[in-house]
């Protein structure tokens, strides 16, 4: 039997499924060590301000690589929908890696002055640009492959698998790095290795990527002339409200992100543990992330998807507050706990089923523009707004107080999503190749 009608194998699968995981694990770490050296360095020494002022300015700077993820999404998403969603995510990876590579050769602002801090939002703005594309487009690629597989949401999931596998990556070598030299080398030039790291192994994801075959559903789409001329355009014309909706589910996990991995890492610090604690509990809550969006991505295909996603949603809403008790305790093991309960619990059991959750809600024509809009558009009031406003916070209330108001908000975060879950269909049963 052909595979039009049988569909693509599992090592077909698999193969599409490796090729994203690996991308979006350079993405991912690109990303992420981004925000571990801005949480820790960039303050330093790209900013002349005092105190937390200089944090606050670091992480608005982290912010906005967030907030301009829709630009990258609207860009990528139109390429994947009409030319293919590999050929997006190989440009995507190319952008990743020059900007990555660009902010490793940034002078620091005794060098060259004000210049020093432009030329940073510059290309993290490109950054973000880049990863605009990785979700929806990676998600798409590898779900329409599983299309006929009764395990769709996990292999959707490999997507997700980036996340935690890009943190171990990135906590675990700022972690060695640091360990082989002092801490006045790391800051005068140390960090900067893993932005060259992050260009070269940017260069291997495209090379990757580049020799894999695209998603054999879009192969059918284009073989039957159903490509859209503007498709990022048009799925904002057909659904708005899907892609809003959608949108609010993402929000808070997007919150939960920033609370614990940029701000819990500068208020374990501020509380009294030592930056190699902080990193070391996340790293630990990163392992444990994975395992739970294994087994969350598993149970989103044995029940359905809006069960995963509500447990998060709820776990999330409870434990906020506690999450940051438990660190005031001072304990690294209460801390560690809050870090896998809060982090890695509430980000990764849920996330198990958000790639197959938003890319069943748009159908093919323009599916990688509608997942990427709907996940993006929630970067920029749950993962983007939300560091410039705790930035804000914490120069006026300081680090100590600061928690009670970012967790309210992170915390309406949650609500929001589980009234969208409840208001969205269970897709877990929808036939992907009937919207052709």
């Amino acid at each position: 039997m052909s595979e039009s009608h049988t569909g693509p194998s599992t090592a077909q699968i698999r193969r599409v499924a490796v090729a994203s995981l690996i991308g979006s694990v350079i993405e991912q770490y690109d990303f992420l060590v981004t925000g571990i050296i801005a949480a820790t360095i960039w303050g330093d020494i790209f900013f002349k301000l005092p105190g937390l002022a200089a944090v606050a300015a670091a992480i608005g700077v982290y912010g906005l690589g967030i907030i301009i993820r829709p630009v990258g999404a609207f860009i990528f998403g139109n390429i994947a929908d009409k030319y293919g969603r590999k050929d997006a995510l190989v440009w995507a990876l190319v952008l990743m890696g020059g900007s990555t590579l660009a902010i490793g050769l940034t002078p620091t602002y005794d060098t060259i002055g004000v210049t020093a801090p432009i030329l940073l939002v510059i290309f993290r703005l490109c950054q973000g640009i880049s990863f605009g594309a990785e979700f929806g487009t990676a998600s798409t690629w590898v779900v329409e492959q599983a299309a006929k597989s009764k395990y769709r949401a996990f292999w959707g999931a490999w997507v997700g698998f980036a996340i935690p596998l890009g943190l171990l990556l990135g906590f675990s070598s700022v972690i060695f790095v640091k360990s082989l030299m002092t801490e006045a080398d790391f800051m005068a030039w140390g960090w900067r290795i893993f932005f060259f790291i992050g260009f070269l192994v940017a260069i291997v994801g495209v090379v990757i990527r580049f020799r894999t075959a695209d998603s054999f559903l879009f192969d059918k789409l284009r073989d039957e002339r159903h490509v859209l001329d503007f498709p990022a355009a048009k799925v904002w014309k057909d659904m708005p409200l899907r892609i809003v909706r959608t949108s609010f589910v993402n929000a808070m996990f997007s919150g939960a992100f920033f609370l614990s991995f940029v701000f819990g890492t500068s208020y374990m610090k501020a509380v009294g543990f030592t930056a190699m604690q902080a990193e070391i509990v996340g790293l630990i809550a990163a392992a444990f992330m994975l395992l739970f969006m294994i087994g969350g991505s598993l149970l989103a295909d044995r029940l359905n998807r809006r069960t995963v996603l509500l447990t998060s949603a709820v776990i999330f809403l409870l434990f906020t507050i506690p999450y940051f008790y438990l660190i005031n305790t001072h304990n690294i093991v209460l801390a560690a706990i809050a870090e896998i309960i809060g982090f890695g619990f509430v980000f990764g059991f849920g996330y198990g089923a958000i790639p197959s959750f938003y890319t069943e809600n748009f159908p093919t024509r323009y599916r990688a523009s509608g997942a990427s809009a709907g996940y993006q558009l929630s970067q920029v009031y749950g993962g983007g707004l939300l560091p410039i406003i705790a930035g804000q916070i914490l120069k006026d209330v300081g680090i100590h107080h600061a928690y009670l108001y970012i967790g309210c908000i992170v915390m309406v975060y949650a609500i929001a999503a589980i009234i969208a879950i409840l208001m969205t269909p269970d897709t877990t049963k929808t036939d992907m190749h009937a919207d052709i």
